[in-house]
C-alpha cells in the first residue's frame, strides 16, 4: 500500500455498496471502508515483521496525527511510540501540539532535539561541499538542509524502531507522493505509508470522520523543512486546487489541456504541477538495476 500504483479502480466495493460517488472519497461508507483498510494494513505490517509495535514521527500536523490515531485503533495505544523531532526554533509549538496529542491518545512519546546534529553535520560535511561558484539559487541551501533534516528524522525513527522491535509508519499522503513532495530516504523512508492512497482532500475528510480536533484538521500544511515553509508556497497552490488536477491527470488519464478545464488553476501552474509529477517518478520506485542475464527487474519494484 504505497500510493504509487496508478489505477482507476483503487477503491474496492463494500458488501455490494456503490462506493465511488465522485472524484474523492467523501461518503461515510467510503470513509469507514478506508479507515478499516488502513487499520488492517498497519496490523499486517506489524505481524509480517513479527514486530512489537509501531513508531510515528509526529509533527503536530494533520497527516502524522491521523496516522497515529489509526495506528492506535489498529494495534492499541500501548504499542505505539510517537517521536517529536524538532530542528528549528519554531518547531517548539508543533512539538508541544504533538505531545498534547500523544498524551490524549495515551501513547508513549519521546522528544529529541535534532538542531545540534544538523549544525554538526553542516559544519563537518557541508562546509567542504559548498558550491564553487556564486550562482547558488535562492533557498537552495534551505532545501539541502531541509533534506538533511528529513533524513535525520528518518534515522532517528529507524533507530527507535530497531531498538524496540517496531515498524516505522510513514505519514505521506497520495498528493505528496505523486508530486514527489517528500525527501528521498527521508520522510519517504518507511515500512508502510498508511495514508499513501489518500489525496490530501481525502485525508481531511477521513480526519473529520475519525473525529480529530478541528484545530488539527485546519492547520496550514507544512513539511517543516525550514521555519517559514508551507506546502502551498512550495507547490504553487493549495491542495484543494491541486488534487482535482492530479485526479484528472493521473487517475483518469486526461491530457493536461482537458484536465484543467473548469478548475481553479491557471495553465502555467497546472503545467508545473504535472511536470513535477513526471520529474519525481524516481522517488516512487526503487533504484533500478541493469537486468543482467535477463533477471526480472520488476521483482524489485514497489507494489
Amino acid at each position: 500500500m504505497t500510493g504509487d500504483v496508478v489505477t482507476n479502480d483503487r477503491r474496492p466495493a463494500i458488501d455490494g455498496e456503490q462506493t465511488h460517488t465522485g472524484p474523492f472519497i467523501t461518503s461515510t461508507v467510503e470513509l469507514e471502508h478506508v479507515r478499516q483498510s488502513i487499520r488492517a494494513e498497519i496490523r499486517a505490517a506489524v505481524a509480517d515483521a513479527n514486530a512489537e509495535g509501531v513508531v510515528v514521527a509526529m509533527s503536530g500536523g494533520l497527516d502524522s496525527t491521523l496516522t497515529t490515531a489509526l495506528a492506535v485503533e489498529a494495534v492499541g495505544s500501548e504499542t505505539v511510540l510517537g517521536l517529536g523531532l524538532p530542528c528549528h526554533m519554531t518547531d517548539g509549538v508543533h512539538v508541544s501540539d504533538a505531545r498534547t496529542i500523544a498524551d490524549g491518545m495515551g501513547i508513549d512519546f519521546e522528544e529529541f532535539q535534532l538542531r545540534p546534529l544538523l549544525e554538526c553535520f553542516a559544519e563537518t560535511v557541508g562546509r567542504d561541499l559548498e558550491p564553487s561558484t556564486d550562482d547558488e539559487r535562492p533557498n537552495e541551501r534551505n532545501h539541502e538542509l531541509g533534506n538533511a533534516t528529513a533524513r535525520l528524522r528518518m534515522l532517528t525513527a529507524y533507530y527507535a524502531a530497531n531498538r524496540q522491535s517496531r515498524v516505522v509508519l510513514g505519514t505521506a499522503n497520495r498528493s505528496e507522493r505523486l508530486l514527489g513532495y517528500f525527501t528521498k530516504y527521508g520522510d519517504g523512508g518507511a515500512d508502510v505509508h498508511p495514508l499513501g492512497d489518500c489525496y490530501k482532500t481525502e485525508v481531511r475528510a477521513l480526519a473529520k470522520h475519525v473525529g480529530l480536533p478541528r484545530r488539527i484538521i485546519t492547520k496550514e500544511p507544512t513539511a517543516g523543512f525550514w521555519a517559514t515553509q508551507t506546502d502551498a508556497g512550495e507547490l504553487g497552490a493549495r491542495y484543494d486546487v491541486i488534487d482535482p488536477l492530479l485526479y484528472r491527470f493521473v487517475e483518469e488519464g486526461r491530457p493536461l489541456e482537458e484536465a484543467v478545464v473548469g478548475l481553479r488553476i491557471d495553465r502555467e501552474t497546472a503545467a508545473e504541477i504535472v511536470s513535477r509529477y513526471a520529474e519525481t517518478e524516481h522517488k516512487r520506485t526503487v533504484p533500478p538495476t541493469p537486468g543482467i542475464a535477463g533477471r526480472d527487474r520488476t521483482a524489485t519494484q514497489l507494489d
